[in-house]
């Protein structure tokens, strides 16, 4: 077979040594792949398979899938430009047009000389510091026309994207392994996740106990995982070790990919450690010896970092063999990279990710706790959880549960962005009323606040005196503040292009419906709409929902339905009525165009009403 690609076989060959031939790694493979040739080449793909003891197939399925991969080579320069409902309401449309001027190329294009490529990219995180684009993996914010010239300027002239960091950001952002201009943007520190904490003393308190009395511990502060959905923490535990299998797995989602959300960037830049000792106590209380932080690819720029702290927390004895002197307590975390996947957010797919699969869903029953990562009982929670887990154990139940509401104990952190003056990183008491939110986030003349991301819930100035809390308002983080200059169909169009764009095209009702649900919302939009498409809506987003799959589908159609029960004057102001029965919508003419060409003639329209 010949290649383009010198020295392909042997460079594969090399890569996959390094993560001992193991399939399961085939993630990491494929991305040091990408990032050795600028893409994964077609005649790669038998190399990798027969390293690793797989099939083409199953290598090509992966790299299909993952918009961070591609067969065709891009340039050894990637510029990402995010393009969600943010950083377009922060004017990303005159910064896109600058590059497009700047390069002489088009998004999705690649310079001749194939230096750069040019292409869009859902949230990257940076909503606080929009509009931001990702250029390999130097993250650049708050961008405008000009630094448009200068951020071009300096890519041709040097080849190198790290050329671009001109000043550093706050705290880790700061450290030799990040050197990102990015900021923590956080506003309001609590009692809980961002408070001081010795790195260790809640773990050597963790294993002075018995696993068992760490979940009741857990169970006692009546901890909900911090995700959105809100599931015990303790329960999911107890369900996890009491699985009848000997090895047990530990995953840490830190894959926040819904638009709006940046919260655990924040968390893992400060308080990493906080987290892999959350990941520890889990591992002893459901008896793990595998952990898994599963990072999203745009922050990147945070894993050396992130491996620094876990090769010192390796040296402390906080993980490996024997960890404090605990005989039989081994334990051990890898960081997991993705690739660009929304839907790897879902734990079933995040595991599938691990395994070094597609981002696909997998069928419940059997759920994680019984059968997850290759097959072990798997206990998979957020970065949020984990902290949470290390404050319980040193502080106590009590102390956890005195926080908050009666439904939802302690704090929640929650990234707040769009329209108002201070948008950031804020750490509440459960139980906080939205307007008092919207008011320490300065927000003012407040139409709508999407809460959750596109998949929780769009609500209106009714709904703001209710609390933030899993019994009223729930949300995983994402708080969206849309100010009354909006057009509220806009927004639900944007959010129903991204799930489009993000869905795995598995099942039917996500995959069709979701498209049909926005050519309606643009129908509306465009004026053509009728009384009866707003029961059509409603009627498909039930379906949608019952029928898909997974999480995503499942929550996909929340963008039309949540806007229609909150904002429904919104739509009805654009709807036409028929006076005379017949559908203002349909244009005969363009109907019969078709049907015309094909039979060589003009048709004769009669009209007798």
């Amino acid at each position: 077979m010949t290649t383009t690609f010198p020295n392909l076989k042997q460079e594969i060959s090399s890569i996959c040594s390094l993560y001992g031939k193991d399939r399961g790694r085939m993630m990491d493979i494929v991305r040091d792949v990408q990032e050795k040739f600028h893409c994964v080449p077609s005649e790669a793909l038998d190399f990798i398979a027969s390293e690793v003891g797989s099939y083409r197939v199953e290598v090509e399925s992966v790299v299909s899938f993952y918009t961070f991969l591609s067969k065709e080579k891009k340039g050894k320069i990637i510029i990402r430009l995010c393009d969600d409902i943010i950083d377009r309401m922060s004017g990303v449309q005159r910064v896109a047009e600058a590059f497009k001027q700047e390069l002489g190329i088009s998004f999705g294009e690649t310079l001749e000389d194939g230096s750069i490529t040019l292409e869009h990219t859902p949230c990257i995180g940076m909503c606080d510091q929009a509009p931001a684009a990702l250029i390999n993996d130097v993250v650049v914010t708050n961008l405008s026309t000009d630094r448009v010239v200068e951020i071009v300027k300096t890519l041709r002239a040097s080849g190198s994207s790290e050329k671009l960091v001109k000043h550093l950001g706050d705290g880790n952002n700061g450290h030799p392994l990040v050197k990102s201009m990015v900021r923590n943007m956080i506003r309001k520190e609590g009692d809980v996740i961002f408070s001081s904490h010795d790195l260790g003393k809640s773990l050597k308190k963790a294993i002075a106990l018995t696993p068992t009395e760490v979940i009741k511990e857990i169970k006692a502060a009546r901890l909900r995982g911090r995700g959105g959905a809100g599931f015990p923490t303790g329960m999911k535990w107890e369900f996890t070790r009491a699985a009848d299998k000997p090895v047990k797995t530990v995953i840490c989602n830190a894959d926040e990919g819904e638009p709006g959300t940046f919260k655990d960037r924040a968390i893992l830049t400060e308080k990493a450690g906080l987290v892999f000792e959350g990941m520890a106590i889990g591992g002893y209380a459901i008896g793990a010896e595998t952990g898994i932080l599963y990072l999203r690819a745009e922050y990147s720029y945070l894993k050396k970092f992130l491996d620094s702290i876990l090769a010192d927390m390796r040296s402390k004895n906080l993980l490996g063999q024997n960890i404090c002197g605990r005989k039989g307590f081994n334990f051990d975390i890898r960081i997991q990279m993705g690739a660009g996947a929304y839907i790897c957010g879902e734990e079933t797919a995040l595991i599938s990710s691990c395994e070094g699969l597609r981002g696909d869903p997998k069928n419940r029953p059997p759920f994680p706790a019984q059968q997850g990562y290759l097959k072990t009982p798997t206990s998979v929670n957020n970065v949020e959880t984990f902290c949470c887990v290390v404050h319980i154990i040193d502080k106590g139940a009590a102390w956890f549960a005195s926080m908050g509401s009666k439904g939802s104990t302690g704090t929640k952190v929650l990234s707040i962005s769009g329209d108002c003056t201070a948008p950031g990183v804020y750490e509440f008491p459960f139980g906080t009323k939205l307007s008092e939110i919207l008011k320490i986030a300065g927000a003012e003349e407040t139409l709508a606040v999407q809460l959750g991301g596109p998949s929780g819930q769009l609500i209106g100035e009714n709904d703001f005196e209710r609390i933030i809390c899993y019994d009223d308002l729930a949300t995983g983080g994402s708080l969206m503040i849309f100010n009354k200059t909006r057009n509220i169909l806009e927004i639900v169009k944007y959010f129903m292009e991204f799930f489009i764009e993000e869905s795995c095209g598995y099942c039917t009702p996500c995959r069709v419906g979701n498209v049909l649900l926005k050519e309606k919302v643009e129908t509306i939009i465009d004026g053509k709409g009728l009384k009866e498409d707003l029961t059509y809506l409603l009627n498909l987003c039930k379906t949608v929902k019952l029928a898909s799959r997974c999480g995503l589908g499942q929550t996909s159609s929340h963008p039309v339905s949540s806007s229609l029960k909150n904002f429904k004057s919104e739509y009805e102001k654009l709807l036409i009525f028929s006076k005379d029965g017949r559908c203002p919508t349909f244009d005969i003419t363009k109907a019969l165009l078709a049907g015309e060409k094909s039979a060589r003639r003009k048709s004769v329209i009669f009209d007798t009403i």
